[in-house]
């Protein structure tokens, strides 16, 4: 910070920064400086957060935050969203799309604002829908605290801004994700894609937890502190704990916060209450605070368990998903920060002119350490670690603690006189000749705190990726005209950085040398195998297409929609298409991307340019990137769940083990009359979207529910688990490990094939009239064929026959018998079933070996019936259905008579 001459009228000072080439100093915050207030009162009404309030010592000011920026307003894409009341700044960087907002700031724009960030800048991490709160409620706000407590106790805000002495200091909060991109480059974690800005400083006020749980009074056993907020989301209420030793320690400054930067908190920032836990990591400390209960034990909160840890780095997204026990090791709990620092200046792309070569370059950038420790120094590199040089580190945190002890700030005590922890970011800079900048090819920075823990030299890779702090490299470029600067990634999909650069190129980035190739690597180092890039347009085609012409088709009549920017028209598939017309139609004037690359075959990539029609220009993108063109969802409750142009979410409410691998799942849907609305014979899609990742699964299957069930959804699933020869099932192993309580996305109809009953049913769209279905199934291919079956047997003026051919491996991979059993009891006049086992135990009585030749030609043989009477319906594994249409096809039936779900 910047020493004033005691000389200097003080209430003009400002302290002005220069962000030139070769600024003097650090970063300073631009916020005016001013005699302190002593007006600290407050009242019931709310705390006094004066924007003139600043304190003096002597000749050495501490500062303000920036004023934050008085025209922002709630951003065009978050009108259709539940975040449609909340104010933004258009900077900030979206890392998970439109919505949940998850942003940086730019980093440049981050570090010019100094030392304290206005809460326009400020990173935000919302997990969901941010939690609506009018002023006039605020201070009727309640939380309790609850638990192992003497007097369990609830407070508004009024009572806790009255009751309670109020304190104000500056705490750097960084999210557990900063700097994730890079891992992300190196392996894909369960983690979105944050850059080196995933951290701000703010002045906070509030109370300190301490004085409130004394009140309290913890009882004997208590341990730690849980934290709920009022954000609901998916898995419950977002929650995490600390210890309770932590909370009461005055050091650690662990505050009930209500102030950021001299004013209530900001909506994204808690408002209007939240813990603030300095030193650790930012999912720790709570938003729209609710609850805070006191508990022998760590919290059971879904995301205090599967969000917040780094786990051993040999466990990889797909194992990860198999291991709820290492999930709920607290020894892999994340708490305190540790030691991490980045460059900013030179930026990103950043360049040197050679008219520069005989000045120097004040190389800068942030540093921070966690647990209350200090950054004891930062070194810098030019030659890869082989020397060092000490750069120099300015602390702002400490001109607060040079405050008069009463010293008033925002309605509170500025509490830092007598403290020794370090609760904030500190700033390094290092003036470098250019000549030497010249010779050398990068820019390396390491930090080092109190405890002497230093930044580790290479990355330890995790499956959330989380705490990635390996030392900060900024690639230097010699061009023509002098140098440009690289840095390691950019955030969320923006493309850019040596590290992308080096992995496309075929480097390997886990080999030591920052994905150089070291002497004899090219001789043995095997690069990955670029993944087939498969066109998907027309590049004869050069129509651009308007939002209004889209729009015209978002029906069953020409549907057009969109992947990738590009629009095709499906109408000429409509009939063609595996999935049937209503998989068209469920995306007609929408953006399909996402669907499409998750559950088409790269034969049906090869397709696209067949369908390719235009372009969508720019105002178009912005619309359907804005959300223009989504489906308003009704307010009301629905009687029907499936929709085919919306994902609707139910919860997991139950896992039923059917046999070693195989389980039902049932599902809860929105309200206890609701029908799930699937045709017989038809499928439903389910999307399974990691929290933290937002990366979509998605699958189709047919559920077994009964179609007048009201409430519940259930599924028949076959779980392939990652075996010594293959790689398991990424869907069946992620719906396996989620916990009850977990959402899952649902949206459909879809499927080629409807039964309508009594022997009618349709064909893409195509009426037919059967008199037999001969229905040939294995493993968990039984869920269709159940559907109609039990459609058939229950209706006794069906006078359908069905041959059912059932194939297995042992008796217990038998799904759904005792419900098809039951159905066949009494109706064997209409049904002949039959199981086949290919490993029978001793004393099995049915069919044994593999449903093959002999089966069929005995059970079914040449095709009899006149006009398609007869329909066989065939569903299980990849082998089951290459056999069966190479037998029947010879055998003489036609392909229109062999329909494969």
């Amino acid at each position: 910070m910047e020493v004033l001459n005691p000389q200097h009228d003080t209430t003009k000072q400002s302290a002005k920064v220069s962000f030139g080439r070769f600024p003097p100093s650090p970063p300073e915050t631009a916020s005016n400086t001013r005699e302190p207030s002593t007006d600290g009162e407050s009242d019931a009404s709310g705390p006094s957060f004066g924007i003139d309030e600043v304190g003096l010592t002597g000749a050495r000011a501490y500062a303000l935050a920036p004023a934050s920026r008085p025209d922002n307003k709630v951003l065009p894409e978050d009108l259709k969203t539940p975040d449609n009341h909340v104010v933004r700044d258009p900077r900030l960087i979206r890392l998970t799309g439109v919505h949940p907002f998850n942003v940086e700031a730019p980093l440049s724009e981050l570090y010019n604002e100094g030392f304290l960030t206005s809460k326009d800048l400020h990173y935000v991490r919302n997990h969901g829908p941010v939690p609506k709160v009018d002023d006039t409620e605020i201070m009727d706000w309640e939380f309790s605290v609850e638990g192992m407590v003497e007097k369990p106790m609830r407070l508004n805000l009024a009572e806790l801004i009255k009751e309670y002495e109020q304190v104000t200091y500056p705490v750097t909060l960084v999210c557990a994700g900063n700097r994730r991109k890079e891992q992300n480059v190196v392996r894909k974690t369960k983690g979105f894609s944050w850059g080196a800005a995933g951290l701000s400083t703010a002045l906070w006020t509030g109370v300190v937890i301490g004085d409130v749980l004394k009140r309290a009074m913890p009882k004997r056993g208590a341990k730690y502190v849980c934290f709920e907020g009022a954000d609901k989301l998916p898995n419950g209420y977002y929650g995490t704990s600390i210890k309770l030793n932590w909370a009461m320690d005055p050091n650690r400054g662990v505050m009930l916060a209500h102030g950021m930067n001299g004013e209530p908190l900001h909506p994204d920032h808690g408002k209007p209450l939240r813990v603030i836990i300095p030193g650790q990591i930012g999912g720790r400390s709570v938003k729209w605070l609710t609850r805070i209960i006191v508990t022998a034990t760590p919290s059971d909160n879904w995301y205090h368990i599967y969000d917040n840890r780094v786990l051993p780095t040999m466990v990889d997204p797909e194992m990860s998903a198999q291991l709820p026990d290492t999930w709920k090791d607290e020894r892999y709990a994340i708490y305190d920060l540790n030691t991490n620092s980045a460059t900013c200046y030179p930026a990103h792309d950043e360049r040197l002119s050679n008219t520069d070569a005989l000045g120097t370059y004040n190389v800068r950038g942030y540093a921070y350490a966690g647990g209350g420790k200090r950054v004891t120094r930062v070194e810098v590199t030019l030659d890869k670690g082989k020397t060092w040089t000490l750069a120099d580190i300015s602390y702002p945190e400490d001109d607060y603690r040079l405050a008069p002890e009463d010293d008033q700030l925002y309605g509170g005590r500025l509490d830092m006189s007598w403290r020794e922890s370090c609760f904030c970011w500190c700033f390094w800079n290092l003036e470098i000749p250019i000549t030497a900048l010249q010779q050398a090819d990068d820019i390396m920075v390491r930090a080092m705190d109190e405890s002497m823990m230093v930044q580790p030299r290479d990355m330890y890779w995790s499956v959330l990726g989380m705490m990635n702090n390996p030392w900060f490299r900024v690639v230097i470029h010699k061009e023509t005209h002098g140098l440009r600067f690289e840095h390691p990634t950019l955030p969320a999909l923006q493309p850019g950085g040596w590290m992308e650069r080096v992995k496309k190129a075929g480097g390997n980035l886990t080999n030591g040398n920052w994905g150089e190739k070291t002497s004899g690597e090219e001789e043995v180092a095997i690069a990955e195998e670029p993944a087939e890039e498969i066109c998907l347009i027309d590049e004869k085609v050069s129509r651009n297409i308007t939002i209004d012409e889209l729009r015209k088709h978002d029906g069953e009549t020409e549907p057009w929609f969109v992947l990738n920017g590009q629009v095709y028209d499906g109408t000429k598939f409509l009939e063609g298409h595996p999935g049937g017309a209503a998989s068209i139609f469920g995306v007609a004037g929408q953006d399909a991307t996402e669907e499409f690359l998750a559950i088409h075959s790269e034969n049906a990539k090869r397709m696209m340019p067949d369908y390719h029609i235009g372009s969508l220009d720019e105002a178009a993108r912005a619309a359907l990137a804005n959300g223009e063109t989504a489906i308003e969802e009704n307010s009301s409750p629905r009687q029907t769940f499936l929709q085919s142009k919306v994902w609707t979410k139910a919860i997991l409410s139950a896992r039923k083990k059917i046999s070693a691998d195989t389980k039902v799942f049932t599902f809860d849907l929105e309200h206890s009359s609701q029908v799930v609305g699937l045709p017989i014979g038809q499928h439903l899609m389910m999307r399974l979207r990691d929290p933290v990742t937002r990366e979509a699964i998605i699958r189709s299957y047919t559920p077994i529910s009964d179609v007048d069930e009201q409430g519940k959804l259930h599924v028949l699933i076959k779980v392939y688990y990652d075996t010594p020869e293959r790689k398991g099932g990424k869907m069946t192993q992620a719906l396996d490990a989620i916990p009850v309580g977990h959402f899952v996305d649902f949206k459909g109809p879809t499927g080629r094939f409807e039964y309508l009953g009594r022997g009618l049913c349709t064909i893409s769209a195509v009426q037919r009239k059967v008199k037999r279905f001969i229905m040939i199934c294995g493993g968990s291919g039984i869920t269709p064929i159940f559907q109609v079956l039990r459609a058939v047997m229950r209706d006794p003026e069906d006078p359908t026959f069905c041959l059912v051919l059932d194939g297995n491996r042992i008796e217990e991979d038998i799904l759904c018998r005792e419900e098809i059993d039951g159905l066949v009891r009494g109706n064997e006049h209409k049904c002949r079933l039959l199981y086949s086992l290919s490993k029978p135990g001793d004393d099995w009585k049915g069919l044994k070996g593999r449903m093959g030749k002999d089966l069929f030609e005995k059970e079914v043989g040449p095709c009899k019936s006149i006009n398609g009477e007869d329909l066989v319906l065939v569903c299980g594994p990849e082998a089951l259905e290459k056999s069966v249409k190479t037998i029947f096809t010879g055998m003489g039936w036609k392909e229109e008579d062999v329909l494969f779900f």
